[in-house]
């Protein structure tokens, strides 16, 4: 299944383009003509509806690139890993949230670490930057890059936050007993996160 997601990615992808910049009437109505039979699969391969599906592919214009999901690691001086847990799915995460227009990847750690969990950070290292396809994540009709940065505490207090209802520091054998949201990172992320708190020197990770 995720490999047919993929290949669906890539067939709105190519849609997506030939419509921006196809200019023949014949390519666009056949652009045209391959983007309804990609939202009709969708529809058979999925519980969502076809509103849904329609807003799927009408979220983006011009050439078709990767969404970019920024997520924050930041460690305790007791060496322990900040968590959240998303209202939306009342399930554990790091900080973190769809890159802004307008904002620098490090902004974005700064802006979500802020509004989830009530923390001041300042963002020091890049350490992964994945393609969501290529990990144990549940696959999903948009292609996406996750950014993982370390950030640092610098002020602030512990709380919630709208879309929050818990946040908490957690070692990693408390972590593998909590209810992880793997749409926005895996226990194998997670342990690599760990890793590189145990190995500052460690190079970094991009697929």
């Amino acid at each position: 299944m995720k490999q047919i997601i993929k290949m669906l990615n890539q067939i709105k992808g190519i849609t997506q383009t030939g419509l921006a910049y196809s200019k023949d009437p014949y390519d666009i109505e056949r652009y045209k003509e391959l983007e309804v039979i990609a939202k009709n699969l969708i529809l058979q391969l999925t519980n969502l509806d076809i509103e849904k599906i329609n807003l799927i592919f009408s979220a983006e214009e011009g050439y078709a690139t990767p969404k970019t999901d920024i997520r924050c690691v930041v460690f305790n001086t007791n060496n322990q890993l900040l968590l959240v847990k998303e209202k939306s799915e009342n399930r554990w995460a790091l900080p973190g949230g769809w890159a802004d227009i307008g904002l620098s990847p490090s902004e974005v750690a700064v802006k979500e670490a802020k509004e989830e969990t009530g923390l001041k950070v300042n963002p020091s290292k890049v350490l992964a930057i994945m393609d969501k396809f290529k990990h144990n994540h549940a696959p999903e009709f948009s292609y996406i890059y996750k950014i993982f940065i370390k950030c640092e505490i610098i002020g602030g207090e512990l709380c919630t936050g709208l879309e929050t209802s818990e946040v908490g520091f957690f070692n990693l054998e408390q972590i593998k007993n909590l209810d992880l949201s793997t749409r926005r990172n895996t226990l194998e992320q997670i342990e690599m996160m760990f890793d590189y708190q145990n190995k500052p020197n460690k190079p970094i990770y991009f697929d």
